[in-house]
């Protein structure tokens, strides 16, 4: 591999993982090399991989949870030198639509991400506008630094939904965005949080990171537990972070009158059903989130006081990255956060 190559892994087919060398074109004025340290594998990239992702059919070039240095600066890039330790916000937006320009840039009308519209960061180096660039705090580890990006999309949900104190909050799907959300719930003041799965290594993850009760849903069901729970009440606000029918419904079922169901989870089937009885009935609102807006910044401060490196549960090197994906895939391997170091399987510091 030469000086100006980089590899680049990408799923051609479901399950299956090739690498690509590709050259490294010249930088434009505001672009960015980052050399990739550390690359965490998204769920959005195992539904990629599964090639049931709604918006991104095969065969697509993934990685873009990831942090590294910066080897190399376009010539307008001033807010960076060459050495700093980054972590990327992997959207791409226009700045000209009316979502833009009123500030809310996760909903502009020309959104992309990083990984779609070029090569991801499952790779050696990689290219981003100076735009989507973070310094990583000192100290935060890479591997921590490419969390960054699902606990944005965490943060962002709990904003939309406006959680505050004394709320009391159901999450459904102790995944990293479940376990975040409920790590950022505890932070915005929420009294009361229950989070369902079937992991009971998850479950007790989440309660180290701020979950107040925990329901294995091998052993109670979610809305039994929580009108237990409340008194036949509800909760405030609920997270539906799996991209399941039946927890959705679940959702919706265990609000409160005139509560607040959150919708995060990536649906692989396109039209589940929906009950819209209970919405009329209950008064319910009902809001989807996707992504980030002006959310990095608060993260980055907010990982410093979480036992992040928790939530990795497995290290691969890239040559291995068809393994690390197989890990991902399998559902009898107890996985986390899959993280994919370039330079080998030591981690970085």
């Amino acid at each position: 591999m030469t000086a100006r190559e980089t590899r680049v892994g990408q799923v051609y087919e479901p399950g299956k993982v090739r690498f690509l060398r590709r050259e490294l074109r010249p930088l434009a004025p505001d672009e960015a090399l980052i050399r990739v340290r550390a690359s965490a594998i998204c769920g959005s990239d195992v539904h990629i991989a599964r090639g049931k992702h709604p918006s991104a059919p095969l065969p697509v070039t993934i990685g873009h949870e990831f942090s590294g240095d910066l080897v190399e600066l376009g010539e307008a890039v001033q807010g960076f030198r060459t050495g700093d330790r980054v972590t990327v916000e992997p959207c791409t937006v226009c700045g000209k639509c009316e979502a833009c320009r009123r500030g809310d840039y996760n909903d502009c009308e020309n959104i992309r991400f990083t990984y779609r519209d070029g090569d991801g960061a499952m790779a050696d180096y990689v290219i981003v506008r100076e735009s989507q660039l973070y310094r990583l705090p000192e100290g935060m580890p890479y591997e921590v630094g490419a969390l960054m990006e699902p606990m944005a999309v965490a943060t962002h949900g709990v904003r939309r939904a406006g959680v505050k104190l004394g709320d009391t909050v159901l999450i459904l799907g102790a995944g990293p965005i479940g376990l975040l959300t409920a790590a950022m719930c505890r932070k915005a003041g929420a009294q009361r949080i229950f989070i369902s799965d079937g992991s009971p290594e998850r479950l007790a993850l989440a309660k180290e990171l701020g979950a107040t009760d925990a329901i294995d849903r091998h052993t109670d069901e979610a809305v039994e537990a929580v009108m237990r729970l409340t008194g036949g009440r509800g909760v405030d606000i609920s997270f539906e972070c799996v991209g399941r029918e039946s927890c959705l419904h679940q959702a919706l079922f265990a609000l409160r009158k005139g509560g607040t169901a959150v919708v995060a989870g990536i649906y692989e089937e396109a039209d589940p059903s929906f009950p819209v009885g209970r919405l009329v009935t209950h008064e319910l609102h009902v809001l989807g989130t996707q992504g980030y807006c002006r959310d990095f910044p608060i993260v980055l401060r907010a990982a410093q006081e979480l036992p992040m490196e928790k939530l990795i549960s497995h290290v691969f090197p890239l040559s291995q990255l068809q393994q690390a994906i197989d890990a991902a895939l399998d559902p009898k391997v107890k996985n986390n956060k899959i993280v994919i170091l370039p330079d080998g399987g030591e981690k970085n510091e």
